[in-house]
């Protein structure tokens, strides 16, 4: 059983309860400012230290899960929210089957401004301080 993905303004459900015995970690929106995912991790499962280059939320629906950062070690369970600033290190283990909803803040990137080349070398070769040569 995989989870949908969501379009905007289009109620999904989450599975939970049994259902995390046959789901999967998977992606339910991704767009160019936020990416959103449901964890599933059964008991004992781990996900190593590391950071990730935006803010992120990890709000666990079930399950308990010990999450690391900060040099403390926080026990997660169904209702807790925690947020994390962008590259922090951390990383969680699973104390029980559990499902987290996680969403990562996506650090935007500008589009390169563009250069008038002619304009750029005529304002370098003369500035408005100095009138051109005849």
């Amino acid at each position: 059983m995989s989870t949908q993905q969501a379009n905007s303004n289009k109620a999904i459900r989450l599975p939970l309860g049994n259902a995390i015995y046959r789901s999967m970690t998977s992606t339910i929106v991704k767009t160019d400012a936020m990416e959103l995912t449901r964890w599933v991790l059964p008991a004992g499962k781990s996900i190593p230290t590391h950071n990730v280059p935006g803010e992120i939320t990890v709000q666990c629906l079930e399950g308990r899960v010990a999450f690391k950062a900060g040099g403390k070690t926080q026990d997660i369970k169904a209702g807790y929210l925690l947020f994390l600033s962008a590259g922090e290190i951390h990383s969680v283990t699973a104390v029980e089957d559990s499902t987290l909803l996680v969403t990562q803040l996506l650090p935007s990137i500008k589009p390169r401004e563009k250069v008038d080349v002619v304009q750029e070398a005529s304002e370098e070769s003369f500035p408005a301080s100095d009138s051109p040569a005849y």
